[in-house]
């Protein structure tokens, strides 16, 4: 039997944080997410999904609450651990991409992790198979497709072996080629997966289970097949 805490991906008790102008962006979040659940956080603009999801990497750090991943409590003298759990795609692939080519750039969450050369190369080709970008190790990932460049993103996270993989918007301004493909990548994926997205129809295709958030807080939780089926719900929080 898995011990308790670790029966849990994420484990977030009375969460709150406020932005440095002294906007309330959480108001006492409770949240668990099972290993190996994919849960979708949706909500209007400002509800502070994505603020949550920077919560579960420890690039921001609440004024008062936990945030706990696979028991670990989030925190600075456990981030390294804390990032090798946790992968985190941003919405915006220019903001993950740095390097003058994509095997830097996929490379360099693997280097951080001190692997030996050979790990790293295998890291490498191992991530960029998965996103379907095998061959493109000297390409710059500025010249490329908004498309390409989101599955770079992904796989920067990848080459990391993460057990927990955070999608801000993951297929916004995405053709509707390069969202199907972009949508069936993500069911491939193994492990925990939480994605911030708007998109009503990927949320029912992919996601176990669907938590809404307004005004910072968790208005709704439950399977899509309902949550999303509930149109008063819905337009209540901005969402048709």
């Amino acid at each position: 039997m898995i011990p308790f805490a670790r029966e849990y991906a994420i484990s977030i008790t009375d969460l709150e944080y406020s932005y440095p102008d002294g906007t309330k962006a959480l108001r006492g979040v409770d949240l668990k997410i099972r290993r190996n659940e994919t849960v979708a956080i949706m909500g209007p603009n400002g509800a502070g999904k994505s603020t949550l999801a920077l919560h579960f990497n420890g690039i921001l750090t609440g004024s008062s609450g936990k945030v706990e991943v696979m028991g670990i409590e989030v925190n600075k003298k456990n981030m390294r651990k804390v990032r090798d759990i946790v992968g985190l795609v941003f919405q915006d692939p220019d903001d993950q991409l740095f390097s003058p080519t994509v095997r830097e750039d996929v490379a360099f969450g693997p280097l951080n992790q001190r692997l030996s050369p050979e790990r790293v190369d295998h890291a490498v080709s191992r991530a960029l198979a998965w996103v379907g970008m095998e061959g493109s190790e000297q390409r710059s990932p500025h010249h490329m497709s908004f498309g390409e460049k989101k599955r770079i993103s992904v796989a920067t996270v990848l080459a990391m072996d993460p057990e927990v993989l955070v999608m801000d918007e993951p297929v916004a301004n995405m053709d509707p080629r390069g969202r199907r493909a972009f949508l069936e990548l993500i069911k491939v994926l193994e492990g925990t997966k939480i994605i911030v997205t708007h998109d009503l129809g990927m949320a029912r295709e992919l996601c176990d289970r669907v938590v809404l958030m307004d005004k910072g807080l968790i208005v709704a939780d439950g399977r899509p097949s309902a949550t999303l089926s509930d149109e008063v719900l819905l337009e209540k929080h901005g969402l048709i």
